[in-house]
Protein backbone atom coordinates (compact mmCIF):
# COMPACT_ATOMS: atom_id res chain seq x y z
CA UNK A 1 0.00 0.00 0.00
CA UNK A 2 1.46 3.34 -1.00
CA UNK A 3 2.17 5.85 1.74
CA UNK A 4 -0.02 8.46 0.04
CA UNK A 5 -3.02 6.17 -0.15
CA UNK A 6 -2.41 4.94 3.37
CA UNK A 7 -2.42 8.49 4.70
CA UNK A 8 -5.50 9.48 2.74
CA UNK A 9 -7.83 6.60 3.54
CA UNK A 10 -6.48 4.39 6.30
CA UNK A 11 -6.19 5.21 10.01
CA UNK A 12 -3.83 4.04 12.70
CA UNK A 13 -6.25 3.47 15.59
CA UNK A 14 -3.50 2.58 18.06
CA UNK A 15 -2.20 6.11 18.63
CA UNK A 16 -3.53 9.62 19.10
CA UNK A 17 -6.51 11.04 21.04
CA UNK A 18 -9.24 8.42 21.33
CA UNK A 19 -12.33 10.64 21.20
CA UNK A 20 -11.09 12.59 18.17
CA UNK A 21 -10.22 9.40 16.28
CA UNK A 22 -13.54 7.79 17.21
CA UNK A 23 -15.38 10.79 15.78
CA UNK A 24 -13.29 10.86 12.58
CA UNK A 25 -13.71 7.12 12.11
CA UNK A 26 -17.42 7.02 12.99
CA UNK A 27 -18.78 10.01 11.06
CA UNK A 28 -18.50 8.30 7.63
CA UNK A 29 -20.11 5.20 9.16
CA UNK A 30 -22.98 7.28 10.53
CA UNK A 31 -23.46 9.05 7.21
CA UNK A 32 -23.30 5.69 5.39
CA UNK A 33 -25.95 4.22 7.67
CA UNK A 34 -28.16 7.31 7.40
CA UNK A 35 -27.94 7.22 3.61
CA UNK A 36 -28.70 3.49 3.56
CA UNK A 37 -31.71 4.04 5.78
CA UNK A 38 -32.86 7.02 3.74
CA UNK A 39 -32.72 4.89 0.62
CA UNK A 40 -34.62 2.10 2.39
CA UNK A 41 -37.06 4.65 3.74
CA UNK A 42 -37.70 5.85 0.21
CA UNK A 43 -38.63 2.25 -0.65
CA UNK A 44 -41.15 2.20 2.17
CA UNK A 45 -42.42 5.77 1.65
CA UNK A 46 -42.90 5.41 -2.08
CA UNK A 47 -44.70 2.10 -1.83
CA UNK A 48 -46.81 3.30 1.13
CA UNK A 49 -47.79 6.61 -0.46
CA UNK A 50 -48.28 5.45 -4.05
CA UNK A 51 -49.21 1.77 -3.76
CA UNK A 52 -51.18 1.66 -0.50
CA UNK A 53 -51.06 0.14 2.98
CA UNK A 54 -51.20 -3.44 1.67
CA UNK A 55 -47.97 -2.90 -0.24
CA UNK A 56 -46.43 -1.09 2.74
CA UNK A 57 -47.32 -4.04 4.97
CA UNK A 58 -45.94 -6.47 2.34
CA UNK A 59 -42.54 -4.75 2.34
CA UNK A 60 -42.55 -4.36 6.13
CA UNK A 61 -43.43 -7.99 6.81
CA UNK A 62 -40.22 -9.08 5.08
CA UNK A 63 -37.84 -7.18 7.37
CA UNK A 64 -37.38 -9.78 10.13
CA UNK A 65 -37.22 -12.61 7.59
CA UNK A 66 -34.53 -10.90 5.49
CA UNK A 67 -32.48 -10.19 8.60
CA UNK A 68 -32.89 -13.75 9.84
CA UNK A 69 -31.52 -15.25 6.63
CA UNK A 70 -28.59 -12.89 5.98
CA UNK A 71 -27.33 -12.21 9.51
CA UNK A 72 -25.80 -15.65 9.98
CA UNK A 73 -23.52 -15.06 6.98
CA UNK A 74 -22.97 -11.41 7.80
CA UNK A 75 -21.45 -12.47 11.12
CA UNK A 76 -18.48 -13.80 9.16
CA UNK A 77 -17.84 -10.25 7.92
CA UNK A 78 -17.38 -9.26 11.57
CA UNK A 79 -14.71 -11.95 11.78
CA UNK A 80 -13.08 -10.57 8.65
CA UNK A 81 -13.16 -7.05 10.13
CA UNK A 82 -11.46 -8.15 13.35
CA UNK A 83 -8.78 -10.20 11.54
CA UNK A 84 -8.00 -7.45 9.02
CA UNK A 85 -7.65 -4.89 11.83
CA UNK A 86 -5.43 -7.22 13.82
CA UNK A 87 -3.12 -8.26 10.96
CA UNK A 88 -2.97 -4.72 9.58
CA UNK A 89 -1.79 -3.32 12.92
CA UNK A 90 0.63 -6.23 13.40
CA UNK A 91 1.94 -5.79 9.81
CA UNK A 92 1.37 -9.49 9.00
CA UNK A 93 0.88 -9.01 5.25
CA UNK A 94 0.63 -12.63 4.14
CA UNK A 95 -2.09 -13.44 6.66
CA UNK A 96 -3.90 -10.22 5.76
CA UNK A 97 -3.94 -11.11 2.06
CA UNK A 98 -5.33 -14.58 2.77
CA UNK A 99 -8.13 -13.11 4.90
CA UNK A 100 -9.09 -10.65 2.15
CA UNK A 101 -9.37 -13.30 -0.55
CA UNK A 102 -11.12 -15.78 1.71
CA UNK A 103 -13.64 -13.13 2.80
CA UNK A 104 -14.61 -12.14 -0.74
CA UNK A 105 -14.88 -15.78 -1.84
CA UNK A 106 -17.09 -16.63 1.13
CA UNK A 107 -19.28 -13.59 0.48
CA UNK A 108 -19.96 -14.74 -3.08
CA UNK A 109 -20.74 -18.33 -2.06
CA UNK A 110 -23.04 -17.26 0.77
CA UNK A 111 -24.88 -14.82 -1.51
CA UNK A 112 -25.62 -17.56 -4.05
CA UNK A 113 -26.83 -19.87 -1.28
CA UNK A 114 -29.18 -17.14 -0.04
CA UNK A 115 -30.71 -16.79 -3.52
CA UNK A 116 -31.68 -20.46 -3.40
CA UNK A 117 -33.07 -20.23 0.14
CA UNK A 118 -34.99 -17.03 -0.58
CA UNK A 119 -36.50 -18.23 -3.85
CA UNK A 120 -37.77 -21.59 -2.65
CA UNK A 121 -38.57 -20.67 0.93
CA UNK A 122 -40.17 -17.22 0.58
CA UNK A 123 -43.82 -18.16 0.93
CA UNK A 124 -43.23 -20.77 3.63
CA UNK A 125 -41.34 -18.22 5.71
CA UNK A 126 -44.10 -15.66 5.34
CA UNK A 127 -46.74 -18.24 6.28
CA UNK A 128 -44.64 -19.07 9.32
CA UNK A 129 -44.85 -15.42 10.43
CA UNK A 130 -48.63 -15.49 9.91
CA UNK A 131 -48.71 -12.79 7.24
CA UNK A 132 -52.36 -11.98 6.46
CA UNK A 133 -53.93 -13.21 3.18
CA UNK A 134 -54.08 -9.69 1.74
CA UNK A 135 -50.37 -9.20 2.29
CA UNK A 136 -48.68 -12.54 1.70
CA UNK A 137 -48.87 -12.62 -2.11
CA UNK A 138 -47.21 -9.24 -2.55
CA UNK A 139 -44.71 -10.02 0.21
CA UNK A 140 -43.68 -13.27 -1.49
CA UNK A 141 -43.02 -11.52 -4.79
CA UNK A 142 -40.96 -8.81 -3.10
CA UNK A 143 -38.92 -11.30 -1.05
CA UNK A 144 -37.98 -13.43 -4.06
CA UNK A 145 -36.82 -10.42 -6.05
CA UNK A 146 -34.94 -8.99 -3.08
CA UNK A 147 -32.91 -12.15 -2.61
CA UNK A 148 -31.60 -12.04 -6.17
CA UNK A 149 -29.45 -9.18 -4.91
CA UNK A 150 -27.94 -11.20 -2.06
CA UNK A 151 -24.56 -11.95 -3.72
CA UNK A 152 -24.08 -8.22 -4.28
CA UNK A 153 -25.19 -7.42 -0.72
CA UNK A 154 -22.75 -9.93 0.73
CA UNK A 155 -19.84 -8.74 -1.42
CA UNK A 156 -20.39 -5.08 -0.53
CA UNK A 157 -20.63 -5.76 3.21
CA UNK A 158 -17.59 -8.04 3.32
CA UNK A 159 -15.62 -5.56 1.21
CA UNK A 160 -16.66 -2.70 3.48
CA UNK A 161 -15.63 -4.76 6.52
CA UNK A 162 -12.16 -5.23 5.00
CA UNK A 163 -11.79 -1.50 4.41
CA UNK A 164 -13.02 -0.68 7.92
CA UNK A 165 -10.40 -3.03 9.30
CA UNK A 166 -7.64 -0.80 7.92
CA UNK A 167 -9.39 2.32 9.19
CA UNK A 168 -11.05 3.29 5.88
CA UNK A 169 -14.69 4.28 6.35
CA UNK A 170 -14.76 6.93 3.61
CA UNK A 171 -14.80 4.93 0.40
CA UNK A 172 -17.63 2.58 1.46
CA UNK A 173 -19.60 5.79 2.10
CA UNK A 174 -18.90 7.12 -1.40
CA UNK A 175 -19.95 3.85 -3.04
CA UNK A 176 -23.10 3.55 -0.97
CA UNK A 177 -24.09 7.13 -1.70
CA UNK A 178 -23.76 6.68 -5.45
CA UNK A 179 -25.66 3.39 -5.48
CA UNK A 180 -28.33 4.81 -3.18
CA UNK A 181 -29.07 7.75 -5.44
CA UNK A 182 -29.57 5.26 -8.27
CA UNK A 183 -31.94 3.32 -6.00
CA UNK A 184 -34.04 6.39 -5.25
CA UNK A 185 -34.31 7.40 -8.91
CA UNK A 186 -35.29 3.88 -9.95
CA UNK A 187 -37.88 3.69 -7.15
CA UNK A 188 -39.57 6.83 -8.40
CA UNK A 189 -39.54 5.58 -11.99
CA UNK A 190 -40.63 1.99 -11.31
CA UNK A 191 -43.32 2.65 -8.69
CA UNK A 192 -44.77 6.07 -9.51
CA UNK A 193 -44.38 6.20 -13.28
CA UNK A 194 -44.42 2.54 -14.33
CA UNK A 195 -46.81 1.41 -11.52
CA UNK A 196 -44.71 -1.68 -10.76
CA UNK A 197 -45.68 -1.69 -7.05
CA UNK A 198 -43.46 -3.91 -4.82
CA UNK A 199 -41.82 -5.42 -7.91
CA UNK A 200 -40.39 -2.02 -8.78
CA UNK A 201 -39.04 -1.53 -5.25
CA UNK A 202 -37.41 -4.95 -5.32
CA UNK A 203 -35.82 -4.50 -8.75
CA UNK A 204 -34.49 -1.05 -7.85
CA UNK A 205 -32.92 -2.46 -4.69
CA UNK A 206 -31.19 -5.30 -6.56
CA UNK A 207 -29.74 -2.93 -9.16
CA UNK A 208 -28.39 -0.53 -6.53
CA UNK A 209 -26.90 -3.38 -4.51
CA UNK A 210 -25.10 -4.64 -7.60
CA UNK A 211 -23.63 -1.19 -8.24
CA UNK A 212 -22.29 -0.86 -4.68
CA UNK A 213 -20.73 -4.34 -4.87
CA UNK A 214 -19.05 -3.56 -8.21
CA UNK A 215 -17.57 -0.36 -6.77
CA UNK A 216 -16.12 -2.01 -3.66
CA UNK A 217 -14.61 -4.83 -5.76
CA UNK A 218 -13.07 -2.27 -8.09
CA UNK A 219 -11.61 -0.46 -5.07
CA UNK A 220 -9.99 -3.59 -3.66
CA UNK A 221 -8.58 -4.56 -7.06
CA UNK A 222 -6.87 -1.17 -7.36
CA UNK A 223 -5.27 -1.30 -3.92
CA UNK A 224 -1.56 -1.75 -3.33
CA UNK A 225 -0.23 -4.11 -0.72
CA UNK A 226 -1.86 -6.90 1.24
CA UNK A 227 -5.51 -5.87 0.89
CA UNK A 228 -5.36 -5.85 -2.91
CA UNK A 229 -7.87 -8.27 -4.44
CA UNK A 230 -6.55 -10.49 -7.24
CA UNK A 231 -9.15 -12.74 -8.85
CA UNK A 232 -6.56 -15.46 -9.51
CA UNK A 233 -5.95 -15.66 -5.75
CA UNK A 234 -9.60 -16.01 -4.82
CA UNK A 235 -9.94 -19.15 -2.75
CA UNK A 236 -10.80 -20.26 0.74
CA UNK A 237 -7.76 -20.48 3.00
CA UNK A 238 -8.69 -23.05 5.71
CA UNK A 239 -6.88 -21.25 8.54
CA UNK A 240 -8.31 -17.84 7.62
CA UNK A 241 -11.80 -19.29 7.28
CA UNK A 242 -11.50 -21.01 10.64
CA UNK A 243 -10.43 -17.77 12.32
CA UNK A 244 -13.30 -15.91 10.64
CA UNK A 245 -15.72 -18.60 11.77
CA UNK A 246 -14.28 -18.66 15.27
CA UNK A 247 -14.75 -14.90 15.69
CA UNK A 248 -17.60 -14.18 13.30
CA UNK A 249 -19.91 -17.19 13.38
CA UNK A 250 -20.98 -16.63 16.99
CA UNK A 251 -21.79 -13.02 16.04
CA UNK A 252 -23.73 -14.31 13.03
CA UNK A 253 -25.63 -16.85 15.11
CA UNK A 254 -26.36 -14.13 17.64
CA UNK A 255 -27.72 -11.81 14.93
CA UNK A 256 -29.71 -14.65 13.37
CA UNK A 257 -31.22 -15.51 16.76
CA UNK A 258 -32.03 -11.82 17.28
CA UNK A 259 -33.84 -11.91 13.97
CA UNK A 260 -35.55 -15.20 14.85
CA UNK A 261 -36.88 -13.69 18.05
CA UNK A 262 -38.02 -10.68 16.02
CA UNK A 263 -39.83 -13.04 13.65
CA UNK A 264 -41.70 -14.41 16.67
CA UNK A 265 -42.49 -10.85 17.76
CA UNK A 266 -43.52 -9.99 14.18
CA UNK A 267 -45.86 -13.00 14.17
CA UNK A 268 -47.54 -11.61 17.27
CA UNK A 269 -47.80 -8.17 15.71
CA UNK A 270 -49.25 -9.70 12.53
CA UNK A 271 -52.11 -11.12 14.57
CA UNK A 272 -53.28 -7.55 15.26
CA UNK A 273 -53.97 -7.02 11.52
CA UNK A 274 -52.58 -5.01 8.64
CA UNK A 275 -52.86 -1.66 10.46
CA UNK A 276 -50.50 -2.92 13.16
CA UNK A 277 -48.17 -4.40 10.52
CA UNK A 278 -48.01 -1.13 8.57
CA UNK A 279 -47.52 0.91 11.76
CA UNK A 280 -44.76 -1.41 12.94
CA UNK A 281 -43.05 -1.22 9.53
CA UNK A 282 -43.02 2.59 9.69
CA UNK A 283 -41.94 2.56 13.35
CA UNK A 284 -39.10 0.13 12.68
CA UNK A 285 -37.92 2.26 9.78
CA UNK A 286 -37.80 5.39 11.95
CA UNK A 287 -36.17 3.55 14.84
CA UNK A 288 -33.51 2.31 12.44
CA UNK A 289 -32.36 5.93 11.99
CA UNK A 290 -31.80 6.10 15.73
CA UNK A 291 -29.65 2.99 15.56
CA UNK A 292 -27.21 4.41 12.98
CA UNK A 293 -24.95 6.05 15.54
CA UNK A 294 -25.17 2.94 17.69
CA UNK A 295 -24.06 0.66 14.86
CA UNK A 296 -21.31 3.06 13.81
CA UNK A 297 -19.94 3.23 17.34
CA UNK A 298 -20.18 -0.55 17.76
CA UNK A 299 -18.29 -1.04 14.47
CA UNK A 300 -15.74 1.55 15.61
CA UNK A 301 -15.30 -0.39 18.85
CA UNK A 302 -14.56 -3.61 16.93
CA UNK A 303 -11.94 -1.91 14.72
CA UNK A 304 -10.33 0.16 17.50
CA UNK A 305 -10.09 -2.76 19.91
CA UNK A 306 -8.97 -5.12 17.12
CA UNK A 307 -6.11 -2.88 16.00
CA UNK A 308 -4.95 -2.29 19.58
CA UNK A 309 -5.00 -6.03 20.25
CA UNK A 310 -2.83 -6.51 17.15
CA UNK A 311 -0.45 -3.78 18.29
CA UNK A 312 -0.44 -5.22 21.85
CA UNK A 313 -1.59 -1.90 23.32
CA UNK A 314 -3.93 -3.44 25.85
CA UNK A 315 -3.91 -0.44 28.18
CA UNK A 316 -5.78 1.68 25.59
CA UNK A 317 -8.70 -0.72 25.37
CA UNK A 318 -10.33 0.36 28.66
CA UNK A 319 -10.18 4.03 27.60
CA UNK A 320 -11.57 3.17 24.16
CA UNK A 321 -14.55 1.26 25.59
CA UNK A 322 -15.41 3.93 28.17
CA UNK A 323 -15.14 6.72 25.60
CA UNK A 324 -17.36 5.02 23.03
CA UNK A 325 -19.83 3.83 25.67
CA UNK A 326 -20.29 7.40 26.89
CA UNK A 327 -20.82 8.68 23.35
CA UNK A 328 -23.43 5.98 22.65
CA UNK A 329 -25.38 6.71 25.85
CA UNK A 330 -25.57 10.47 25.38
CA UNK A 331 -26.39 10.38 21.65
CA UNK A 332 -29.15 7.80 21.97
CA UNK A 333 -30.71 9.39 25.04
CA UNK A 334 -31.05 12.77 23.33
CA UNK A 335 -32.00 11.53 19.86
CA UNK A 336 -34.39 8.83 21.10
CA UNK A 337 -36.52 11.31 23.01
CA UNK A 338 -36.34 13.77 20.12
CA UNK A 339 -37.68 11.18 17.68
CA UNK A 340 -40.53 10.34 20.06
CA UNK A 341 -41.63 13.99 20.34
CA UNK A 342 -41.59 14.29 16.54
CA UNK A 343 -43.33 10.94 16.19
CA UNK A 344 -46.55 11.94 14.45
CA UNK A 345 -45.03 13.94 11.58
CA UNK A 346 -42.31 11.30 11.16
CA UNK A 347 -44.72 8.36 10.92
CA UNK A 348 -46.92 10.53 8.70
CA UNK A 349 -44.16 10.48 6.08
CA UNK A 350 -44.87 6.77 5.55
CA UNK A 351 -48.64 6.67 5.38
CA UNK A 352 -51.77 8.77 4.81
CA UNK A 353 -53.73 6.84 7.46
CA UNK A 354 -54.26 8.55 10.85
CA UNK A 355 -54.87 5.17 12.47
CA UNK A 356 -51.52 3.86 11.26
CA UNK A 357 -49.79 7.07 12.44
CA UNK A 358 -51.23 6.73 15.95
CA UNK A 359 -50.23 3.08 16.13
CA UNK A 360 -46.73 3.89 14.89
CA UNK A 361 -46.18 6.56 17.55
CA UNK A 362 -47.22 4.00 20.17
CA UNK A 363 -44.25 1.87 19.15
CA UNK A 364 -41.83 4.83 19.18
CA UNK A 365 -42.89 5.76 22.72
CA UNK A 366 -41.41 2.53 24.04
CA UNK A 367 -38.59 1.55 21.69
CA UNK A 368 -37.04 4.96 20.94
CA UNK A 369 -37.14 6.56 24.38
CA UNK A 370 -35.28 3.59 25.87
CA UNK A 371 -33.01 2.93 22.92
CA UNK A 372 -29.94 4.14 24.84
CA UNK A 373 -29.99 0.73 26.58
CA UNK A 374 -29.58 -0.97 23.20
CA UNK A 375 -26.78 1.45 22.29
CA UNK A 376 -24.74 0.51 25.35
CA UNK A 377 -25.47 -3.19 24.80
CA UNK A 378 -24.23 -3.05 21.20
CA UNK A 379 -21.00 -1.21 22.10
CA UNK A 380 -20.19 -3.73 24.82
CA UNK A 381 -20.74 -6.59 22.36
CA UNK A 382 -18.45 -4.84 19.86
CA UNK A 383 -15.73 -4.49 22.50
CA UNK A 384 -15.88 -8.19 23.33
CA UNK A 385 -15.73 -9.20 19.65
CA UNK A 386 -12.77 -6.90 19.06
CA UNK A 387 -11.02 -8.62 21.95
CA UNK A 388 -11.63 -11.96 20.24
CA UNK A 389 -14.41 -13.11 22.59
CA UNK A 390 -17.42 -14.12 20.50
CA UNK A 391 -18.88 -17.30 21.99
CA UNK A 392 -19.74 -15.92 25.44
CA UNK A 393 -21.41 -12.74 24.09
CA UNK A 394 -23.37 -14.96 21.69
CA UNK A 395 -24.66 -17.14 24.52
CA UNK A 396 -25.47 -14.12 26.67
CA UNK A 397 -27.33 -12.41 23.83
CA UNK A 398 -29.28 -15.52 22.88
CA UNK A 399 -30.43 -15.97 26.46
CA UNK A 400 -30.95 -12.29 27.26
CA UNK A 401 -32.63 -11.22 24.03
CA UNK A 402 -33.88 -14.18 22.04
CA UNK A 403 -35.01 -16.62 24.71
CA UNK A 404 -36.46 -13.85 26.84
CA UNK A 405 -38.52 -12.47 23.94
CA UNK A 406 -39.88 -15.86 22.97
CA UNK A 407 -40.72 -16.69 26.59
CA UNK A 408 -42.37 -13.29 27.08
CA UNK A 409 -44.52 -13.52 23.95
CA UNK A 410 -45.44 -17.15 24.73
CA UNK A 411 -46.41 -16.14 28.26
CA UNK A 412 -48.64 -13.37 26.95
CA UNK A 413 -50.44 -15.66 24.49
CA UNK A 414 -51.03 -18.36 27.10
CA UNK A 415 -51.82 -16.12 30.07
CA UNK A 416 -55.44 -15.48 29.16
CA UNK A 417 -54.81 -11.76 29.66
CA UNK A 418 -56.40 -9.37 27.17
CA UNK A 419 -53.14 -7.59 26.43
CA UNK A 420 -52.52 -4.78 23.97
CA UNK A 421 -49.72 -4.44 21.46
CA UNK A 422 -47.75 -2.37 24.01
CA UNK A 423 -47.04 -5.56 25.94
CA UNK A 424 -45.26 -6.94 22.87
CA UNK A 425 -43.26 -3.75 22.27
CA UNK A 426 -41.96 -3.86 25.85
CA UNK A 427 -40.03 -7.04 24.99
CA UNK A 428 -37.40 -4.84 23.30
CA UNK A 429 -36.15 -2.63 26.18
CA UNK A 430 -36.49 -5.38 28.76
CA UNK A 431 -34.36 -7.79 26.71
CA UNK A 432 -31.76 -5.07 26.00
CA UNK A 433 -31.36 -4.34 29.71
CA UNK A 434 -30.86 -7.99 30.64
CA UNK A 435 -28.26 -8.50 27.91
CA UNK A 436 -26.36 -5.28 28.69
CA UNK A 437 -26.01 -6.29 32.33
CA UNK A 438 -24.62 -9.72 31.39
CA UNK A 439 -22.23 -8.24 28.77
CA UNK A 440 -20.77 -5.87 31.34
CA UNK A 441 -20.11 -8.70 33.78
CA UNK A 442 -18.32 -10.71 31.10
CA UNK A 443 -16.35 -7.65 29.95
CA UNK A 444 -14.84 -7.22 33.43
CA UNK A 445 -13.85 -10.89 33.39
CA UNK A 446 -12.27 -10.56 29.90
CA UNK A 447 -10.43 -7.41 30.97
CA UNK A 448 -8.84 -9.26 33.88
CA UNK A 449 -7.49 -11.86 31.45
CA UNK A 450 -6.03 -9.06 29.29
CA UNK A 451 -4.40 -7.50 32.35
CA UNK A 452 -2.75 -10.79 33.25
CA UNK A 453 -1.58 -11.20 29.66
CA UNK A 454 -0.03 -7.73 29.77
CA UNK A 455 1.78 -8.57 33.01
CA UNK A 456 3.35 -11.64 31.37
CA UNK A 457 4.76 -9.65 28.41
Amino acid sequence: MTEQLKKKYTMDLTTGPILKNVIIFSIPLVISSVLQLLFNAVDVMVVGKFAGDNSLAAVGANGPIVNLLINLFMGLSVGANVLVARYFAAKEEEKLSKVVHTAITVSLISGILLIVIGWFGARALLEWTQSPPGVIELATVYLRIYFFGMPATMIYNFGAAILRGVGDTKRPLYYLAFAGVINVVLNLIFVIILKMDVVGVGVATVISQTISAALVIRCLMQEDGAIRLVFQKMSVDPDSLWQMIKIGLPAGIQSAMFSLSNVVVQSSINSFGKTAIAANAAGQNIEAFLAVATRALAQATVSFVGQNIGARKYERIVKIVLTILGCAFVIDLICGNGIYWLGRPLVGLYTNSDIVVTAGVERLAIACRLHFIYACMDVMAGALRGMGHSVAPMIVSILGVCVFRVVWVTFLWNSGIDFGIDAIYWTYPMSWALTLFAHMIYYFIARRFLKRKLERI
